[in-house]
């Protein structure tokens, strides 16, 4: 049988150490070209209200290691920015997120799940953050600094908490009253958590900068950053949009940028980046790969300014996690189920001919 993974699923059955560790296996084997993964395929299509736009989001990819191939599938109805906002609003006629990911067996290739994407898709991202920080951050580094206020920052402080001794985070958003809230709500962390007044408080005297927001324009001025900083970034351009939270001056002054994957860079045409090597200002052997960085492949200089560019969702971190979370699934035996068969065409009378398909 075919299971259903559930966002509830998720957050009952995956930690974030978990997620941290996955993360870590993932992208180790997608350095030593076990793990398989294509850059993600996005796209508009026209929708029927001139001011919203159809937008698909889709990765495959596959970790041997997980016993997993995947295909994520994200479906959302968008509102492009406009004269009100410079943000892209994503927000479906129904409250619902309808994006899935299928998970196959590689032994057998058979559907073993469709999980829901919601709450793993932040997880992920924050466990990859905290993975980076964890693996290329002083072991005593205290002082957080943070940009965000929703699902993206909370994943991000969670996942930095729980791989260094945090003791004080400064936090900014650009809507006062979320930033209060988020303030106020994530108190139970048990640090220290005070709403900066501007964006120059949450960089100056930080150790770590986490930037996990739905900015379009770089959130912080580059020329405040002093080595032994640590930064990362979540937004990234792609063929459907041009983003960076990060201005110019931070790829400049950085002794190493970090990024997931260089494919994807050049696939998702993120010209923030290729811009800047193109036109000298930043060299292309200071860009690594964070899976090349865990197995010693490459050798960042951490004593400077380290810029990690979380830069695309890679198919390999929905596989990983998600043999964890179907292993887990199946032990508890409580999740709906579809006949596998309903998903494929019994080939039976075709095979016992000799004949085989071709894909």
């Amino acid at each position: 049988m075919t299971i259903i993974i559930t966002d509830e699923d998720v957050s009952r059955l995956l930690s974030m150490r978990e997620c941290i560790d996955a993360m870590k296996i993932a992208f180790m084997d997608f350095s030593e070209k076990v793990a398989v993964n294509r850059p993600r395929v996005r796209y508009l299509a026209k929708h029927p209200d001139p001011a919203r736009r159809y937008f698909a989001n889709v990765h495959v990819g596959a970790v041997p290691s997980s016993g997993i191939a995947c295909v994520r599938a994200g479906s959302q109805i968008m509102i492009p920015p406009n004269e009100k906002s410079t943000k892209r609003l994503y927000e479906n006629p129904s409250a619902f997120n309808w994006g899935i990911v299928i998970l196959y067996s590689i032994e057998t290739a058979e559907p073993l799940a469709f999980m829901h994407e919601f709450r793993l898709s932040g997880l992920r991202v924050g466990a990859t953050t905290g993975m980076a920080v964890e693996n290329m951050t002083r072991q005593n580094a205290s002082r957080l600094g943070l940009f965000g206020t929703g699902k993206q920052a909370r994943n991000s402080l969670e996942a930095i908490l729980a791989v260094r001794p945090i003791t004080h985070v400064k936090v900014y958003g650009t809507n006062r009253e979320r930033l209060e809230k988020f303030v106020a709500d994530m108190q139970r962390v048990g640090v220290e958590i005070v709403a900066a007044n501007n964006p120059s408080e949450v960089v100056v005297g930080a150790d770590i900068i986490s930037c996990a927001t739905s900015s379009v324009h770089p959130v912080f001025d580059g020329s405040l950053l002093k080595p032994g900083q640590f930064v990362v970034t979540i937004a990234n351009s792609d063929v459907t949009n041009i983003r960076s939270e990060v201005d110019e001056t931070v790829f400049q002054k950085a002794s190493s940028i970090i990024v997931n994957d260089w494919e994807s860079v050049t696939e998702n045409n993120q010209l923030e980046l290729t811009g800047l090597i193109e036109k000298g200002s930043v060299e292309r052997k200071r860009v690594h790969e964070l899976g090349d960085v865990l197995t010693g492949r490459a050798k960042p200089d951490l004593s400077g300014i380290v810029y990690y560019k979380n830069n695309s969702g890679l198919a390999i971190q929905f596989a990983a996690a998600g043999g964890i979370l179907y292993r887990k699934a199946i032990a508890e035996g409580h999740c709906k189920t579809i006949p596998t068969e309903w998903f494929g065409s019994d080939l039976s009378e075709y095979y016992k001919q000799g004949l085989r398909p071709s894909p």
